[in-house]
């Protein structure tokens, strides 16, 4: 059985104009224009005037096994389900375990991110969780990067936050190195990805890594996330990426707190008019992690769930 796509804006990611699409078995099979459709198969032909085409979207931060918790155990948010992700357009992954890495496990998160990659979906997770020493799988970052085919870095680990475990530089140091090592042996970038938090001045602890390590390692061994998190956060990214780091807009906390969040769409004008380079910026939509508001005092006063539908509502 095959399907044909006809006239569709198409793009890879580029736009490359109005495009026929042949799909079957699972896989597009030709990109052109005047297509037609496979004698003597059967083949359904739809048209896609008016219609975008894109490429799955790549989701860099989901709570693929669930997260939450801050609240107390009914506050705990469910697991990611196959659903959600095609709803989204989001046909990549990256799982992470967030806030708690008390009661939930790294290999909780692995082994969502396998049934996920059975069921047709690519997946590789992040070991560990806010606090450090960081919970992993074998025992050693290194190790669970090296030799885990679905484990890519560390993360997302909490700095600037009231539930960071505030590691000092050494500390800090040490994990970036070991996820570094177990990169390059694993043939993957051990990326230490990172939670910010509302502290002011919230990349210094990168920053004070890089110098003690005398420039050895470089930021780009960071994924700081939460960029948007208020205005001087954003501010405080630029700086991040001009000095060649990468950063990431959370889209699904916005709509719940608009009052300090920027929103994930504006964010790329601003960005840009700084002479941000668009490759230097992800969005990523944190699915499933709990979404806590707290008052002056550190009381959770508000939690909602984020969704990756988030990505595709703030790009179209």
């Amino acid at each position: 059985m095959f399907t044909l796509f006809k006239n569709a804006d198409v793009y890879t990611p580029e736009f490359i104009g109005r495009k026929d699409i042949l799909v079957g078995g699972g896989k597009i099979l030709a990109i052109g224009e005047n297509l037609e459709a496979p004698a003597g198969y059967d083949c359904e032909v739809i048209s896609a005037e008016g219609l975008k085409v894109v490429p799955g979207f790549i989701d860099a931060h989901v709570h693929i096994a669930g997260a939450g918790g801050e609240g107390g155990p009914s506050t705990r948010t469910p697991e990611l389900q196959l659903s959600m992700l095609v709803e989204a357009g989001v046909t990549t992954v990256i799982g992470c375990l967030g806030t708690d890495g008390m009661t939930r496990t790294v290999e909780s998160v692995l082994m969502k991110a396998k049934g996920l990659r059975a069921e047709g979906v690519s997946s590789w997770i992040y070991t560990g969780s806010y606090q450090i020493p960081t919970p992993t799988i074998t025992g050693d970052v290194g190790r669970d990067i090296a030799l885990i085919d679905e484990v890519i870095g560390v993360g997302e680990i909490a700095l600037s936050d009231h539930r960071s475990s505030w590691p000092n530089t050494d500390e800090l140091l040490r994990l970036v190195e070991h996820a570094r090592v177990g990169g390059m042996l694993g043939g993957k970038a051990g990326i230490v990805n990172i939670h910010l938090g509302d502290q002011q001045e919230p990349f210094q602890p990168m920053y004070d890594v890089i110098e003690r390590s005398h420039g050895m390692l470089k930021l780009t061994q960071f994924f700081p996330t939460h960029c948007n998190r208020n205005d001087y956060t954003l501010e405080s990214a630029k700086e991040f990426a001009k000095r060649g780091g990468y950063i990431d807009i959370t889209t699904s906390s916005y709509p719940y707190f608009p009052e300090y969040e920027v929103k994930p769409s504006k964010c790329i004008p601003l960005l840009l008019e700084a002479g941000i380079p668009i490759e230097k910026i992800t969005f990523t939509s944190d699915a499933c992690g709990s979404l806590p508001g707290f008052d002056e005092n550190g009381n959770l006063v508000k939690l909602e769930m984020g969704l990756p539908s988030a990505n595709f509502r703030e790009l179209m």
